[in-house]
């Protein structure tokens, strides 16, 4: 079977590529795309994944229909040299498209509910929606639910062991209490009109985690002058390594804010998005793993308020525990979808 994945984002590299190990070990091919978008290229050269870049993180609405329209002629243009027969990606249009132009299988995932445009520009072309059992809106009959996350492809204790030698790597040692803060450049069409922090409410939560534990930032952009001694230098495959360690984690992005919490880490997510998105919701009000907000000033106190505590992680991880007994082997259900569509394929063709 040929597989075409196209890599939108770093959290894409990281969700496929146990699947793409697995089945490559079963004689499977892959041709895998990718766009350049924060460290999606250096996490798929860390990773020793080949691939061909196509275009580049447009800025503003004009800027990323230009860019898209654009992958989606190089990804067609890609895909009729190999002839894949399942194409799949993280709510992502060209794949939709271009398997339909093909007439092969396309497997989509997504847990973005507000991602109107490309939910609106991916599903009708899809031929299966695989979704978070958790996930708030009916897709019809294409709509596949699984229980489980994302970021459990990836940090399911099946796949991630924590490295400590990251510690040192930041100049930390094994009982040194530290914060993670995670901001994002709202650059995505997803983001737009959303927001998290303000530039004071950055200052003043950075001023009130310090009383408690070192503050390290990592930033999609560019972090003003004011913040560049907490930015944490590690290479892009070590991230989770130093996620795993801190005491809190303090995210404007989802996806971080979920890494966080799966791995039993004290998370809270300020986006205005935090409500709009089953998973949130689940790993709030079921697990207890995330708290969510969009009043950056209830972010300063309960990220203090947890710190205060003394005893939130040891509480996160148990909690960790209950969610990990109920959730499935996400590796496994999307190895398992994509033979799926391929064998369908075969059916359809008449070869099987």
């Amino acid at each position: 079977m040929k597989i075409m994945v196209d890599m939108g984002h770093p959290a894409h590299v990281h969700f496929f590529r146990h699947c793409m190990r697995e089945m490559e070990g079963e004689g499977h091919q892959f041709l895998v795309t990718a766009r350049d978008k924060d460290v999606t290229l250096q996490l798929l050269r860390a990773y020793s994944i080949d691939h061909t870049v196509v275009g580049k993180m447009g800025e503003g609405k004009l800027g990323l229909a230009r860019e898209w329209l654009g992958r989606e002629r190089d990804l067609y243009a890609i895909a009729g040299n190999i002839k894949p027969d399942v194409l799949t990606g993280i709510h992502n249009f060209c794949m939709a498209h271009i398997s339909k132009l093909m007439k092969a299988r396309s497997v989509i995932f997504t847990d973005t509910e507000h991602a109107k445009l490309a939910n609106m520009l991916t599903f009708p072309f899809a031929d299966v929606i695989c979704t978070p059992s958790c996930f708030n809106k009916d897709l019809g009959k294409k709509q596949v639910r699984y229980n489980g996350y994302h970021e459990l492809a990836y940090l399911s204790p099946d796949y991630f062991i924590p490295n400590p030698s990251v510690l040192e790597e930041v100049g930390l040692k094994a009982d040194d209490k530290f914060v993670l803060l995670r901001f994002v450049s709202w650059g995505a069409a997803h983001d737009i009109n959303q927001h998290g922090l303000s530039l004071e409410g950055k200052r003043q939560l950075i001023k009130e985690l310090e009383k408690y534990a070192r503050v390290f930032i990592t930033s999609e952009g560019s972090l003003p002058d004011e913040f560049s001694r907490y930015s944490v230098d590690i290479p892009p495959q070590k991230f989770h390594d130093i996620l795993y360690y801190a005491e809190l984690c303090v995210s404007e992005g989802g996806t971080t804010a979920t890494e966080a919490a799966v791995l039993g880490v004290p998370s809270i997510h300020i986006s205005t998005t935090a409500s709009l998105c089953g998973n949130f919701t689940e790993l709030n009000e079921r697990y207890g793993l995330i708290m969510s907000f969009s009043d950056e000033k209830e972010v300063v106190a309960h990220a203090t308020g947890l710190l205060a505590k003394g005893n939130a992680k040891e509480e996160w991880r148990q909690k960790k525990e209950k969610m990990l007994a109920e959730k499935i082997n996400v590796t496994n259900f999307i190895t398992d979808t994509i033979k799926t569509q391929y064998n369908l394929l075969l059916r359809k063709e008449g070869l099987k």
